[in-house]
Formats: C-alpha cells, structure tokens, sequence
C-alpha cells in the first residue's frame, strides 16, 4: 500500500475509520484513543439529530436542520453522508482533506454505509469496526444510556442486525467486551499503521540512505 503525498511534498496523513452499532462503546473506544494519541485528529460530523444531555456544538457534532444538510450535500461539501436511524450524519471534504494534508492522522466515526463511500473514494483508509460481546450486553448498554425513548432503542436494537452484517468489510474487528483490552487492540491498530514499510521508508528515506552507504 503506497503512502500519499501531498503536493507540498509532505507525507499525508492516514485516514482511519471507526464504525459500530449504536452501543457498542465505539465513542467511548475512540475518546479515549484520542487521549492516548493526541496526534491524531477527530473529524467532527455533521448531523441533524438533536444534542444529547452534555453534547456541544462543534465538539461532539455540528447540528444543523434537516433543510441546511440537504442544502450541503447539493453543494458536494461532505466525503460522505447517510441516513442512520431517521437521522443524516455527513462528513466534510475539506476538513479531512486539509488534516490529511498537513501530514495528520484523521479518525472518523461513522456508520458502515459512510465507511463502504469512503473506501471507494479513499482504498488506502484503515477501517475498524466495533463489535459488542454479546446481544444481550448491547441491550443493556443501550437502555443504561438513559438519554433515548423505548421507541428509539427498540429501533436501534433492530437495526444494529444489518449493521453488523457489514463488518466482515473492514480492515479490523474488535469485541469491545473488557474496556482496556479493547483499547489497546484499537491503538495497536494505529500504531502497527504508522510503521508501516511505505510510510517509514519516506519518513526515514536519509536515514536509510546513510545506511546503505556505510562501510
């Protein structure tokens, strides 16, 4: 797998693309990872589903009317978009773009509809997609949120079937089933990424050449 470049001639960033069924712990997966890696670079979504208890703008979510996505999406602004639970979530082009560019490591978390555009778009991401241990313990996480309606949950519950259905098309599964193992399987994939030969070749090319002209 090459590594891009940039026009600037500096070494693009990687793309990584986290994806779950609504309880999975996928968000709480991916904060966590962004604590132990501050390098790399959380793309926030757009999307018109209401705040949680807690969620601000331009931290959590950019939350915007239904009108003004639809708008958006006609002006080619998101790499992605998709309808989730009665809900369209989209992710900017140029955010992404810019970050990759500037040599960071971007993470998206989307869902498996988001995740199958973008490999068409982007074949040199790194998808990872959180399974949960049990369909009982994603039952219980979901309703332990406090934060959905029956409705909402039930709806989630049904979907999560078609969504893990999809997760044979990553890169990378974890069973989010003991936190900290989880965790460390999904820094372990970022960090496996980062020493890859393409990329530790461009980033060492000096090194190497010093090397090689030894004695």
């Amino acid at each position: 797998m090459s590594t891009p470049i940039s026009t600037e001639g500096t070494i693009c960033g990687t793309l990584f693309i986290v994806a779950a069924p609504s309880g999975a712990g996928k968000s709480t997966l991916v904060n966590a990872l962004l604590e132990r890696e501050p390098a790399i670079s959380l793309s926030v979504s757009h999307t018109t589903r209401p705040p949680r208890p807690g969620e601000q703008y331009g931290r959590h979510y950019y939350f915007v009317e239904r009108g003004e996505f639809e708008r958006e999406v006609g002006e080619g602004i998101f790499l992605e978009h998709a309808e989730v639970h009665g809900n369209f979530y989209g992710t900017s082009r140029k955010t992404v773009q810019d970050l990759l560019g500037q040599g960071r490591d971007v993470l998206l978390e989307i869902d498996w509809q988001g995740a199958a555009q973008i490999r068409r778009t982007k074949p040199d991401c790194v998808s990872v997609f959180i399974l949960p241990p049990s369909r009982t313990e994603l039952e219980r996480r979901l309703r332990g949120r406090g934060s959905d309606s029956a409705e909402v949950i039930e709806r989630r519950l049904r979907n999560s079937r078609g969504e893990i259905a999809h997760a044979h098309e990553f890169d990378y599964i974890i069973v989010n089933d003991r936190f900290e193992d989880a965790l460390d399987g999904l820094q372990a994939i970022v960090q496996a990424v980062r020493l890859r030969t393409a990329l530790q070749c461009q980033r060492h090319e000096a090194l190497i050449r010093e090397l090689l002209a030894g004695g």
